[in-house]
This record gives structure tokens, sequence and C-alpha cells, in this order.
């Protein structure tokens, strides 16, 4: 692989330049056979894989580094994929998951971690079934995949956006602030708007809309939701670890997951609300919704009622919050007796039917008034992009253009939390990478 001067200058700093040659003028003025725009998860592996098929391979990245996404991802621990079969992750994206059958095909669940465990990334699997490379490190990951794209022969060039891209008869044109090139073929994964931070700010849906592509309007998914109600930045920092979500519009349910989720100062945030907040975040009014949290999913309204009736008889001389302590935090718990009308001091004895059904009500049907979300800035992903039924899902070719392939997240497919969307670009990119 070579890449330009910025980047071996930038990537000795980070650990990953030490093998990286500088582009010579030569090679900055002959024509590629493959252009790959965009050097995040789904871009390295489609240059790589045309790369190592004998390709003239040239990854544009606008950034200074590659894999900026990547580093971010999971806490900086990077979610590789999920523990579970290929028809585990086409079933996690629901009907559109249908897409992934060929990608899948091509490059599995256990194709993605044999890939990594030859490049010396050993990886574990977690309770929820999310897969880590061992060290909890994403630089780990981002340097396996720039030695595989090193041996592959591609040339990367680093802090060059890409303007302009047009075709040319057989060939496309592309044209960046130093330079204007060809290529034969050119392979779009320019990612989403999520994180617009790292670079990902939906440049590759004005190139494929100038072609005629649909692009279904982009929202932010897996992102945390904002709550209006004030006393729950009160609980910031508190973790619950099995609630019920479900999302209200007037009485109507619009969706429900189930799962881990944290209060934070400007509403909630962890597994179960960034799955649900797609819902949220592609509705036209989200500020007429609400959150109903069943926050003890386990137990149903007549366990707590006769939970509450023991501990009156038993514990009568206890304050009522701290009896509560048992099935939650005493911090949440405070707040289930303020929203009664109770007294923090109150005992628990001799509570009235009314007041049980008060505390079961806000116990296992609190409602929470949404204000939206944290947006693009704080999403993991993007929901929405280009339109899934104008890809050729056997070889991810546009059938609008030929010789224009699209991989990874400016598709129209996001899944849910736990590794399932970098898994959706390492196969659409590996058979990108195989098909041009």
């Amino acid at each position: 692989m070579t890449v330009s001067r910025e980047a071996q200058r930038s990537g000795a700093e980070r650990g990953n330049g030490d093998a990286l040659r500088s582009e010579d003028s030569a090679s900055r003025l002959k024509a590629f056979e493959v252009a790959v725009v965009g050097a995040g998860a789904a871009g390295l592996m489609a240059a790589m894989r045309a790369a190592e098929r004998g390709k003239r391979v040239l990854l544009l990245e606008k950034n200074r580094k590659p894999g900026v996404k990547i580093l971010m991802s999971g806490g900086t621990r990077c979610n590789i994929t999920h523990a579970t079969n290929n028809r585990g992750i086409v079933e996690a994206y629901g009907p559109p998951g249908k897409f992934l059958h060929s990608a899948l095909a091509a490059f599995s669940v256990q194709d993605t971690l044999d890939f990594f465990e030859a490049e010396g990334v050993a990886t574990k699997v977690e309770e929820t079934g999310k897969v880590f490379p061992v060290s909890d490190k994403a630089l780990d990951v981002l340097n396996a995949l720039l030695r595989r794209l090193q041996r592959s022969g591609a040339t990367l060039a680093l802090d060059e956006p890409l303007q302009r891209l047009s075709p040319h008869g057989d060939i496309f044109e592309l044209a960046t602030p130093k330079r204007t090139l060809t290529a034969e073929k050119v392979i779009l994964t320019t990612g989403g708007k999520s994180y617009p931070g790292s670079g990902t700010t939906g440049d590759g849906y004005a190139f494929a809309a100038q072609w005629g592509h649909t692009i279904v309007p982009p929202r932010p998914a897996l992102v945390p939701v904002r709550i209006t109600a004030p006393w729950v930045a009160d609980l910031r920092g508190i973790t619950l670890p099995d609630v019920r979500v479900r999302i209200l519009e007037g009485e109507s349910v619009l969706d429900q997951r189930r799962g881990s989720l944290l209060f934070a100062h400007f509403g909630l945030t962890g597994p179960v609300i960034l799955d649900i907040s797609r819902t949220i975040s592609g509705h036209s009014r989200p500020n007429s919704l609400q959150l109903e949290i069943d926050l003890l999913p386990p137990l149903k309204e007549a366990d707590v009622d006769e939970f509450l009736r023991r501990q009156a008889q038993e514990s009568g001389k206890k304050q009522l919050t701290v009896v509560l302590t048992s099935l939650l935090p005493r911090r949440l718990c405070d707040h289930v007796l303020s929203l009664c009308g109770l007294p923090i001091e109150r005992k628990a004895a001799a509570l009235s039917r009314e007041e049980r059904a008060c505390i079961i009500a806000v116990v296992k049907r609190l409602r929470l008034p949404v204000a939206g979300t944290l947006g693009f800035e704080k999403a993991e992903v993007t929901a929405g992009g280009i339109a899934l039924n104008e890809v050729d899902s056997r070889n991810m070719q546009s059938k609008l253009v030929p010789n224009l392939f699209l991989a990874g997240e400016v598709l129209d497919l996001d899944g849910p939390i736990g590794g399932y969307n970098f898994q959706a670009a390492w196969s659409t990119g590996w058979l990108a990478g195989n098909s041009v």
C-alpha cells in the first residue's frame, strides 16, 4: 500500500504509519482500475479485497487518518460483530435484512472473526453477544485492517476529499483538491451522517443522487433520547440492567424493546434506548411521543402489589424508600415516592390501596415525555440513505450506473446495537471489492 506524504507524517504519530510508503509522483498520475471513496469499515474492506485480486486500487479519504469512526466506536473498544450466525444478522435487521444474504455469504460472521484473529486481534464474546477485541482497543482493530490493506498493495491517499465524480464513457473522472484522476470502477463507502466530527457528513448521497439514485431521508439511529421531565437529570449515572421500553403515540404502541437503560443529564441512553431511538427520530412530531418504561419487567403488577403489602406488615417501621431499594436504586426510589406525592420519610406501614396503585403505576408504567434525540452529533449510525432496491445485492453494483458500487452505511440499512452494523459494513465492503 502507498499513501500520500500527509498520511505518512500523521500515521507515524498514531502507530500505523511505520510500514507505509509515500505515494510517488508516477502513481499520482496514472489511472486506477478501482477507486474506493471513504476509508471507513466498508471502504477498507473493499479496497483491500479489490487489491488482493490484482486490481490497481486507490482508496481516497478526506480525513488525515483512516478509520476515525472505527476508533470512536463502542466507547473506543469497537464492537466488531455479534455472536450469531448469518441468519441471526439478517433477522436482526428485519425485512431489509434479506439484502445482506449475498454479502454475508461472501464474508460471514465467522469470516470476520477469522480475519481479525489472523491479524493478531484476539476476540471475546460478552454476555450481550457483542464481540470485542480482548484488548478492548479499537486501535488494534484499525491497525489490523491497515496491515492487511498494506499487504494488498492498494494506494491510500489521506487528507484528500472527493469533490467531483463524473462518468466519461467507460471510465469515471474523480476530482480532488490535489488532482484529477480516472478509474474504471468506483466504490462509494462514504458512510452516513452520524458522528459528523469523524468526517461522515453525508457526502456520498449527493454523488449517488446526481445519477438518479433515491436517497431515503437520513435520520439519526442508535442515538440517546432527550426527556423533558426535569427530575430525570437528578438520576444521571444510574443504570438499570433490565427494563422494557415502549414508545407511545397517544395510547398506540409504535415500538418496544427490552434491555439496559442509563439515566443522563439530557434524558436517557443505554442499549434499549439506542435501539428504540430510530422510531423517535423517524417521527414527524417526536415531541408528541411518550416513553413508557417498565422498571421491573420480571415482576407482574400483582407481584409488586404483594411485595408492598408484605413489606407493610413485616417492615412497617422502615422508611418506604428503604424498602423499595431491594428492587430499585435509592435515588430512583425517592423519585417514585415523589411522583406519587408521598414524603421521602414515609414509613412502609399502612399503605392505602390508592398509594400502592400509584407506586405500581410508576414502577411498571412510568411515562416520560419525549423532546427528541441528540441528533447526528451523538448517533452511532444513520437510518436512511441510498435506496436498497436500486442496488444489486448480489454484487453491490448500482442498478442505475454501471461500474458504480455502493457499500456500508451510505446504504439505507441500519441494524440494532450489538455489532450488527459493523458486520454489514465488513460484508458489503468485501462483496463490493470482490465484484469490481
